[in-house]
């Protein structure tokens, strides 16, 4: 073969073999886009499979607080024959005596969802956390949802009791507050209360009172933690405060923290401060039912600061029990009120 023929073929053949090389690497580059696709889809496939069976469960949302709505019981201690007070003189039927120990304790009925237990024992034999000569021993408030809020003080970083079934009461649980007061929750259960016809002065308990000398930690526990909202405060003076009233955080029922006081207040003064209040419609005629009872008025009914007319009346052992028109009558001083009133 001619040397010129020979090169003619040798070129031939190389450009064929660069057509074929190129069309060789063309399809390996197709087949490894698709070996490359392959291996993506079926890395995000395994991942998102583990990612499926193997990631946490979303974090349990932190409980919210149930609806407090109001006070539900009050016991006091009351050694004095107190018991006979309180049925005699203001007319509460006796529902049931739980006798525990040494003591026993006459619950009393106010109202359907609202009870006063008497409880015969003197302040220093209850517990240590108890403020020292305290005979309001143990507010209850209402909820309607008491596994709920427990749950919720916890997650507050509070330390309620555990919930437990207490004779006579049902079930409840109970915390301490800044102060040292055992403050209780009840599951929402209305009662059928038997009524002494005639001789009941209020089916209502509108407000408590205590001494409250920490008054940043009592606001925090009430305000910001319980939702407790603020409905009046006021003083003997224009300018001072030495009440301030919050109102359950859904219902109108309301707690007094008595501010301002000596560091050591004798009985009587403690017996002033530390106070239930009973609305009634009309003072007058709560006044007429009182003496038709047999009680022994000490003062006569005026109108309070707020503007509401009042009546106050003492246990044998000096606790105040204020009689409370339900709306004030005058504008009332200091400050306005900033939630609704309750009603009988």
């Amino acid at each position: 073969m001619k040397p010129r023929t020979q090169g003619r073929e040798i070129g031939a053949e190389m450009k064929k073999w660069r057509v074929t090389s190129g069309e060789w690497r063309a399809k390996r580059r197709k087949l490894s886009s698709r070996v490359k696709r392959g291996i993506l889809f079926f890395s995000f496939s395994v991942t998102t499979a583990i990612a499926f069976f193997v990631s946490p469960t979303p974090a349990q949302e932190a409980p919210t607080r149930p609806p407090v709505l109001g006070i539900a019981r009050v016991t006091i201690a009351a050694p004095h024959e107190g018991g006979l007070f309180y049925t005699k003189y203001l007319g509460l039927p006796l529902e049931t005596e739980t006798c525990l120990g040494l003591y026993c304790e006459n619950i009393l009925n106010v109202n359907a969802r609202q009870q006063i237990s008497i409880l015969d024992q003197k302040p220093e034999d209850g517990p240590e956390s108890t403020p020292a000569n305290n005979y309001l021993r143990y507010v209850a408030y209402e909820t309607t949802d008491l596994q709920r809020l427990n749950r919720y003080l916890v997650s507050q970083g509070l330390k309620p009791s555990e919930i437990y079934d207490f004779p006579g009461y049902g079930n409840q649980f109970w915390i301490v507050d800044p102060e040292g007061n055992r403050i209780g929750f009840v599951q929402s259960d209305p009662k059928s209360a038997h009524v002494v016809a005639g001789k009941r002065v209020s089916s209502h308990i509108i407000h408590i009172g205590f001494i409250v000398r920490d008054q940043a930690a009592t606001n925090h526990f009430y305000k910001d933690v319980l939702g407790f909202r603020p409905y009046w405060h006021g003083g003997m003076k224009d300018d001072e405060t030495s009440w301030i009233s919050l109102q359950v955080p859904d219902g109108t029922d309301w707690v007094e923290f008595m501010v301002n006081l000596p560091p050591d207040p004798d009985q009587h003064l403690r017996g002033v401060m530390n106070h239930i209040a009973l609305g009634v419609v009309d003072i007058h005629a709560a006044r007429e039912q009182l003496v038709k009872n047999g009680v022994h008025l000490t003062e006569e009914p005026k109108l309070g600061r707020d503007g509401k007319w009042q009546l106050n009346l003492y246990d044998p052992d000096q606790t105040r029990i204020e009689f409370m028109e339900f709306t004030p009558k005058e504008k009332p001083c200091c400050s306005e009120f900033t939630g609704p009133h309750p009603k009988p």
